[in-house]
């Protein structure tokens, strides 16, 4: 967390620049002392005249500032939100005054953007806490501070006040290095990763020929997955696996992009293991109806953990595969030993 609290609207927060800051850039010394607000939510702050230095306004970022400067923060009251609440169920696991979780279905888009202005998780949760929303982003909507893909089912946690907002935006921010933040994936992956456990260390930044596609990239940013095998299937040269996944960052398609990297993209993932069409064409009937009933990639949010934000209790979660992953597992679970392993297709 920051030095002091920031509610949009208030009187401006001052914090004063210590010796590990001097003559660093202005948004970098912010970014480390504010946690809770990106570095680009800085940045645009800065730009709009909402940061001054020693009294006066500075509208440029990359200013340097000097250790023993006074920087004020106004956070700007919240701009209503375009998003039109709608009245999408929701499977609420947990809620309460500050916060909630939800279980997330895998199709439902998590942000209003291009090409989706409605039937996302935002326009359901205006609809099912529109008076109770966190600001601090800027637009009174609710607190997305984490976010799951498209087709990626399961736990999401949302902020509905301010207060909440900022904490658990530190949490994120921390990657868990400080505190009790947990998130595990459940992933079913072609073939099976060798060693059947370990931790996958590589940046991931744009692929430079493919803007929808995200790759492991000298100048990306720093993206850590810890993975491990539960079960292969078959057992001897399998097929395929499920594989659980702890997240170290969060990164956009983190694991879809690591697991690929190593061989093993995602059973439905078209982005990634586009390659391993033809592979699918040679299973049994009843597996690839199973895949080809995916609405995307075979990814699950199963585990999230966290500290509450204003009360400081340690809170854990746990979602079961959905049913379209539980019948592809099911159906996996049927292959004979003696089905075409990854070294025979």
């Amino acid at each position: 967390m920051s030095d002091a609290a920031f509610v949009p609207g208030a009187d401006p927060v001052v914090l004063v620049v210590d010796d590990a800051d001097d003559d660093q850039r202005l948004d970098q010394c912010l970014a480390r002392r504010v946690p809770e607000l990106s570095r680009a939510r800085l940045q645009g702050l800065i730009r709009a005249g909402h940061v001054d230095v020693d009294g006066a306004t500075v509208t440029e970022p990359k200013r340097k500032v000097k250790a023993g400067a006074a920087i004020a923060v106004a956070l700007p009251a919240p701009e209503p939100s375009n998003a039109v609440a709608e009245a999408i169920p929701l499977e609420i696991v947990y809620e309460d005054p500050h916060l909630l979780v939800v279980n997330k279905p895998a199709g439902l888009v998590v942000h209003p953007a291009a090409g989706h202005a409605s039937g996302t998780l935002v326009n359901a949760l205006l609809a099912h806490c529109g008076s109770e929303l966190s600001g601090i982003g800027g637009v009174a909507r609710p607190g997305i501070v984490h976010r799951l893909d498209k087709e990626t089912s399961g736990l999401l946690v949302v902020a509905k006040s301010d207060a909440a907002h900022q904490g658990l935006a530190a949490q994120f921010a921390d990657h868990g290095r400080t505190g009790p933040l947990e998130r595990t994936y459940r992933a079913l992956a072609w073939g099976a990763p060798k060693p059947v456990e370990g931790r996958i260390d590589a940046p991931i930044g744009r692929a430079p020929n493919h803007r929808q596609r995200f790759a492991i990239v000298a100048s990306g940013k720093p993206a850590v997955t810890h993975y491990s095998t539960d079960r292969r299937f078959p057992a001897s040269d399998p097929i395929a696996s499920l594989v659980s996944c702890r997240l170290e960052t969060g990164r956009t398609h983190q694991i879809r992009v690591h697991l690929s990297a190593k061989g093993h993209p995602l059973l439905g993932d078209t982005l990634y293991g586009a390659g391993f069409r033809t592979k699918a064409n040679r299973l049994p009937a009843a597996v690839r109806e199973r895949i080809d009933a995916l609405s995307g990639q075979a990814l699950h949010a199963a585990v999230l953990g966290f500290a509450h934000p204003v009360t400081g209790e340690t809170l854990r979660f746990e979602s079961p595969l959905p049913p379209d992953l539980d019948a592809l597992l099911a159906a996996l679970d049927t292959l004979p030993a003696d089905a075409p392993g990854r070294s025979r297709f």
